[in-house]
């Protein structure tokens, strides 16, 4: 035991130091999202629509990278590390229509066209939307928006916007609060998309005088819901692949001169990479300072001297004023401190769980924490669980509740509850009552439960109920489980759903027999560790030793998160405060061993 723990605290001193190593000069980490074919695609194409002589340099920089990141099929993935996909590589076909004159890239699309004749059959408009449509189904997040970049391009033939579905841009004008009662075609962060694409098809679309006069009368106000959406910086939710495509479709509605495409182009320029690439987003800022902070151990986060500086940031990135996206109230936190982000329960349950470890040295004041709880609590939905973003929307998956972010919500709960006033404390017991019948309920057959905004790319249905049930696991273990019908029946069944799905190898990936990753190893060390359990570990932390590089700069992520419907991305950060927190819990778990062992004696 006096060896495996050597060698856990060997390696917890080794990732926390490379943690430590990439804050900012502002004390918190911004982290490094991917980069990826579709949002520089997405980018590339509107910039072209907007002004190809203003920004020449950046159009080319952009189509340099998409040809030289191609995969050896012919065809792009989401990340360079992804397997090629319909979605990406039909946008970035659609990219090179600007292109297809250059003879530098004359193979690069000759490449990309075989590899969708191999899918489609037949590399005609209607093939086109079929597949399209098709994957997506009734959820037209994401499936409209490539149609209409394909229209844009000139993909879809002379007649192809009879190929993409109208969206009811007129619906923007209700208030936020009806939104989920109309049951819209689109999920809830991407009002934007439906009033900018809503307006190109209708422009480009044959209406009767009827529509045409309620359009002509509806047009301004939708125009002027969507600038007061947009940010100053310009960019939708800090998002690549949203601001651009609400740009190439307002100038395809006629829209060009609009204020909102003047800062939607100025937010391309500035997020553009200097290899010439986009990310998704410009970064999870907050997100990763969380998992940062709550990966460090007591000790470490004593050692650092701006943990004054740290709490401010938090304290200062709370809501303070409804937010002008969602209209959500004061009190939560977004994925970034930047203008874009939108409050989120996920952020909000990261945020407070990071203010309690640094509560401990320094003064965070409980009005705040109150409030963030409230925020969560109003947030949460009628069959207990929490979603993203909006209460009650209910009808597509990335507006439902889902078990990893609700049981984040509940951590927070049992970490903070005891420090607030006695009537929140009676309204938190009520709301984990609520949330943990959410949590029996979606818990599945074999045990595991499945995340909304993971993934693995390896998995038939590109599911990964190893990072849910892990994530799940390791928040209920600091919830006080009186109360809570068959707690140990539920947790039971979910460690045995871990422990039956770690690899021959030692290692986990997103389910039984997946290639084996850092972040999904690190992640069921962790939750097994929290809950005692000694089996299975060893042989996880040897495989961690055996594939964590001498050098973590040279660490690999593994493209794992969702973002934007079903866009694949890594975070550098990922592996590192994943394997780091999952060595904190093994480091506990061996202390508890041998203080039972001395007791015992």
């Amino acid at each position: 035991m006096d060896q495996i723990y050597s060698r856990i605290q060997s390696l917890k001193q080794k990732l926390d130091n490379q943690i430590i190593s990439v804050r900012n000069e502002n004390g918190y980490w911004d982290g490094q999202l991917s980069s990826s074919a579709l949002s520089t695609a997405v980018a590339v194409f509107a910039l072209w629509k907007y002004d190809k002589k203003k920004y020449d340099y950046q159009i080319n920089k952009g189509l340099y990278w998409l040809a030289e990141n191609v995969n050896l099929d012919g065809a792009w993935g989401d990340t360079i590390r992804s397997k090629s996909n319909l979605s990406t590589t039909l946008l970035t076909w659609a990219c090179f229509s600007i292109a297809k004159d250059r003879a530098e890239f004359a193979e690069t699309i000759q490449n990309a066209e075989d590899w969708l004749k191999d899918r489609l059959k037949k590399l005609d408009p209607e093939s086109i939307s079929s597949a399209v449509l098709n994957h997506y189904q009734s959820d037209q997040t994401f499936s409209v928006p490539i149609l209409s970049m394909c229209a844009l391009a000139g993909r879809l033939g002379d007649k192809g916007w009879k190929l993409v579905p109208q969206l009811p841009f007129q619906m923007a004008v209700f208030p936020d609060q009806l939104f989920k009662f109309l049951k819209l075609s689109v999920v809830s962060y991407a009002i934007p998309a439906l009033i900018a694409i809503g307006l190109v098809k209708s422009r480009n679309s044959r209406q009767n005088k009827l529509v045409r006069k309620l359009n002509k009368w509806v047009k301004p106000k939708v125009l002027k819901i969507l600038a007061e959406k947009q940010p100053d910086n310009g960019g939708f939710l800090e998002a690549t692949p949203l601001t651009g495509f609400v740009l190439m479709s307002l100038i395809g509605a006629g829209e060009r001169k609009s204020e909102v495409c003047k800062k939607a182009a100025d937010f391309l320029e500035q997020s553009i990479r200097e290899d010439g690439s986009w990310p998704i987003d410009t970064h999870l800022a907050t997100w990763v300072s969380s998992l940062a902070v709550n990966a460090l151990d007591n000790d470490r986060i004593s050692e650092l001297s701006d943990r004054e500086m740290l709490v401010s940031h938090y304290l200062n990135q709370q809501l303070k004023n409804i937010h002008p996206f969602t209209k959500a109230k004061p009190g939560g936190w977004a994925w970034t401190h930047l203008q874009g982000g939108v409050p989120d329960a996920d952020d909000t349950s990261g945020a407070l769980i990071a203010l309690h470890k640094l509560s401990k040295f320094e003064n965070v004041p409980l009005d705040s924490i109150a409030q963030g709880i409230q925020w969560l609590m109003d947030l949460q939905n009628y069959d207990g669980g929490l979603p993203t973003f909006c209460r009650g929307w209910g009808k597509l998956p990335f507006d439902c509740s889902c078990p990893d972010i609700t049981a984040h919500t509940l951590k927070a709960f049992a970490l903070w509850k005891d420090q607030m006033d006695s009537l929140l404390q009676n309204k938190m017991e009520k709301s984990i009552r609520s949330a943990w019948k959410y949590l029996r309920k979606s818990q599945q057959e074999d045990g595991s439960w499945l995340p909304l905004w993971f993934g693995n790319e390896d998995d038939m249905q590109h599911q990964n109920p190893v990072y849910g049930t892990s994530i799940v696991l390791y928040s209920l273990s600091d919830l006080h489980a009186v109360g809570l019908h068959d707690f140990d029946e539920v947790k039971n069944k979910a460690l045995a759903f871990l422990q039956t799905s770690q690899n021959e190898d030692g290692g986990w990936g997103g389910s039984a027999n997946i290639i084996s990753s850092i972040e999904e190893s690190s992640l069921a060390i962790r939750a097994l560790a929290s809950h005692q359990i000694e089996t299975h570990i060893e042989s996880g932390i040897k495989w961690l030793e055996l594939h964590l590089p001498k050098d973590l700069n040279d660490i690999n992520a593994t493209p794992i998160g969702l973002y934007f419907a079903s866009l694949w991305y890594f975070e550098d950060m990922y592996p590192l405060v994943f394997a780091s927190s999952a060595m904190n819990e093994v480091e506990k778990l061996i202390k508890n061993y041998e203080l039972s062992i001395t007791n015992e004696a």
